[in-house]
């Protein structure tokens, strides 16, 4: 048996159902190891030797994983073909004792039976390259984090982060917001003139004076330039006809799938990271199994492959006619920086169209694919012409400008249209006159409007992932999990489509402009990832770019620690008096809500709940429970994020707790062994069979006794926008129902 271990589970399936026989399909679920949690884990005083661990929770995976490998004659590391993939099978590796100087590593661009027939055929080393350009990030990362982030903590307030690029896209948007703040609106009037010939009317812009460009910015010059127009004779006096051309625009990367998704479907980042990865992980078609759809969807490059260009020229021909196929293939420029062993984002084969999959596919997996697909065919077919008319106008001194254009060849927009954001104060005419030079139009009337120059936009999902690829800040694989975490943080939160600057986002921009301009800094963020791709091609050691970086680093970190400099909301003192050492208690914002602290604190560490709306006098002792059974004090009862629970008087010594279970909660039955579910706390909530481990099953969210009236799967209890919604857990399916009252 040959072991193939690959990372995502969702691809499992698909990439079993084409090795065949013989091959086994492991998934690690992401990363094995990592540097731990809860400490630097960077060795700064031995050329930054990084100290891994197996992540805690994939202690189950790495023991199953090894138990397949001592099974196996041959294993092949088939993770995703990017850094992180690379550094994945170097984990792997590690873990199970394989030279990664043989040929053990296989990678493919699409999860198809070609490319992975020929993978298996190119086996190959792991690439030191790319996993030290990966391991260069993580430590640069893991630093930047975990000697900055005490420095908000202390000067702001607990439970704050920064990163590297997390924290110059943050100041991406407060910046934005400032120049918003800043902008003084001007006004201005657009001036047109409607004229008429042969009954047919056409707007002709106000363009010059005497020659010099003229823009009319209070009513007073709208109203000389009409007393100087009126009676006037309007002249023809140039008239310029030719064929102009519109390229189609390259296949999908990451960043432009990610923003067309959000302008022209609605679809947030998170929710076109899920699809996307679903198209390429494979769906179930009837009668196939899984079937992969899209190439491998975390990429800058707008390369195409010989193979898929001449697919496409043979549908093109077929479908459209040869008109359609450009005369030499279409090839497209990755910008400098772009991994370009990668292809853009393309369907595998275009004879599997997205109107052939309408039934299969669910709505938000059939919208991002027929996006996928029509981009890809688009880029592959002829220019789009049009005739163009561009006509100058003269009365009274004052030009006037006329243009319009109007299809010869539709070309690529047979498929695939562009949006195009029209300048309302300069429209295009499509349906104008037979004008030539010497005509006389008839004056019909003014048009004008009073107008205000607006601010800047805020950022949307799609516009702040534009300007991160614009400015090199960050890779595809980094876009959204860096922009989800600014909200996660509640750095930043979104009005509609907006992002918007959240006050604690813009205390923790200004304090690290403050300490660490240079590193907060769009210019060193770029410049960065530019010397990780110098590391990934061999040309520069990963040590030394790391060294580069911390030399002076801790000193800036000193500096700003041991200043006095604070932006810390100032604590409110309350009239309870600590019963341990007599001072008087100040009111904290903790993780789960306010909450009484001695200010005293190390030195005493009493604390105590508070109700919102309770009264500070009437706050009363800790109510005592039973013994500890591990040191014997009395336990005291406390509320933490999953409600109350009982813990030990002597914290921080004896950190026994004991979670208090309501007894009567029913949370249904488990849908795969029908025993009662119970609910389980650890880090978060979760729901778990009562029949563990016999039965494995757990759900994230409440499970309901109602099956899915569309595909029979079990459904979950969520809320979303304060209603109640029964969800199906079936993703394929993923329909969701208000729930009713009859159905509580």
């Amino acid at each position: 048996m040959k072991l193939v271990i690959i990372e995502g589970i969702g691809k499992k399936e698909t990439v079993e159902k084409y090795l065949g026989k013989g091959y086994k399909v492991f998934a690690t679920r992401g990363h094995v190891r990592d540097l731990p949690a809860r400490t630097l884990a960077v060795n700064v005083n031995d050329n930054f030797e990084p100290k891994y661990e197996i992540i805690p929770t994939q202690k189950e995976t790495v023991k199953r994983l090894t138990e397949e490998a001592s099974k196996a004659e041959q294993i092949l590391l088939a993770t995703d073909p990017d850094r992180e993939g690379e550094a994945i099978s170097w984990h792997v590796a590690h873990i199970l004792g394989l030279d990664e100087k043989q040929n053990i590593r296989i990678a493919f661009n699409e999860i198809s039976k070609n490319a992975i027939t020929e993978a298996l055929r190119n086996p190959r080393p792991i690439d030191e390259n790319l996993v030290d350009a990966q391991q260069a990030r993580r430590v640069l990362d893991r630093l930047v984090g975990y000697k900055i982030s005490p420095v908000l903590c202390r000067k702001i307030q607990s439970k704050l982060s920064a990163g590297r690029v997390q924290s110059v896209t943050l100041r991406l948007v407060v910046e934005r917001e400032k120049e918003i703040r800043a902008f003084k609106p001007e006004e201005y009037w657009p001036f047109a003139s409607v004229l008429e010939k042969g009954r047919k009317k056409f707007k002709a812009v106000l363009a010059t004076k005497n020659g010099e460009k003229i823009k009319l910015t209070r009513k007073e010059e709208v109203d000389k330039v009409v007393a100087d127009l009126d009676g006037a004779t309007y002249e023809v006096t140039a008239v310029k006809k030719s064929v102009t051309r519109s390229k189609p625009l390259a296949p999908f990367t990451t960043s432009t799938m990610q923003q067309d998704a959000l302008n022209k479907l609605g679809m947030s980042l998170s929710q076109t990271t899920q699809t996307a990865q679903n198209l390429y992980e494979g769906i179930e078609i009837p009668g196939e199994g899984k079937v992969a759809l899209v190439t491998y969807i975390r990429t800058d490059s707008t390369r195409v492959s010989a193979g898929a260009m001449a697919e496409a020229k043979e549908f093109i021909t077929q479908k459209y006619g040869k008109e359609y196929v450009p005369n030499k293939p279409n090839v497209y420029v990755s910008k400098k920086l772009a991994q370009d062993a990668h292809e853009a984002i393309r369907p595998i084969t275009l004879s599997r169209t997205p109107e052939s999959l309408i039934d299969v596919l669910t709505k938000p997996n059939y919208r991002l694919y027929k996006l996928i697909y029509d981009r890809f065919l688009a880029s592959q077919m002829s220019d789009a012409t049009y005739d163009s008319l561009s006509v100058d106008i003269s009365a009274a001194g004052y030009g006037f400008k006329v243009t319009g254009k109007t299809p010869l060849f539709e070309g690529y927009t047979a498929v695939y249209k562009i949006q195009e954001n029209k300048d309302e104060d300069n429209a295009e005419e499509a349906n104008l006159p037979n004008l030539a030079t010497g005509d006389k139009p008839n004056f019909s009337a003014y048009k004008y409007e009073q107008k205000f120059t607006k601010p800047p936009a805020r950022y949307t999902e799609a516009s702040l992932v534009k300007a991160m690829e614009e400015k090199g800040i960050g890779r595809p694989a980094t876009y959204t999990p860096t922009i989800t975490l600014l909200f996660k943080r509640e750095y930043t939160v979104k009005e509609g489509k907006q992002i918007k600057p959240t006050e604690l986002g813009e205390k923790v921009t200004s304090m690290l402009i403050k300490y660490f301009p240079d590193i907060v800094n769009v210019k060193f963020t770029a410049a960065m990832e530019e010397q990780l791709d110098e590391i990934e091609d061999g040309s520069k050691n990963w040590q030394s770019i790391i060294k580069d970086f911390y030399d002076g680093f801790e000193e800036k970190i000193e500096r700003a620690i041991n200043d006095d400099y604070s932006l810390k909301t100032p604590d409110e003192v309350s009239d309870v008096v600590c019963e341990r050492c007599g001072a008087k208690m100040v009111i904290k914002q903790g993780k789960y809500g306010k909450f009484l602290a001695c200010p005293n604190y190390p030195k005493c560490r009493n604390t105590k709940n508070l109700e919102d709306n309770s009264d500070h006098e009437a706050a009363a002792p800790p109510i005592e429970g039973e013994k500890c059974a591990k040191c014997g004090k009395p336990m005291v009862l406390r509320k933490g994020k999953f409600g109350e629970f009982w813990a030990c008087s002597g914290y921080p010594k004896c950190k026994n707790i004991v979670n208090i279970e309501n007894k009567e909660e029913n949370y249904g039955n488990c849908p795969l062994c029908g025993k009662p579910l119970k609910a389980v706390r650890g880090k978060s909530l979760f729901f778990g069979c009562s029949g563990y481990p016999d039965c494995k099953f757990t759900s994230a969210h409440k499970v309901s006794d109602l099956k899915c009236p569309e595909c029979g799967s079990y459904m979950t209890e969520r809320k979303y926008g304060g209603k109640d919604y029964l969800v199906c857990s079936n993703k394929e399916c993923g329909k969701k129902f208000v729930r009713t009252p009859s159905q509580e």
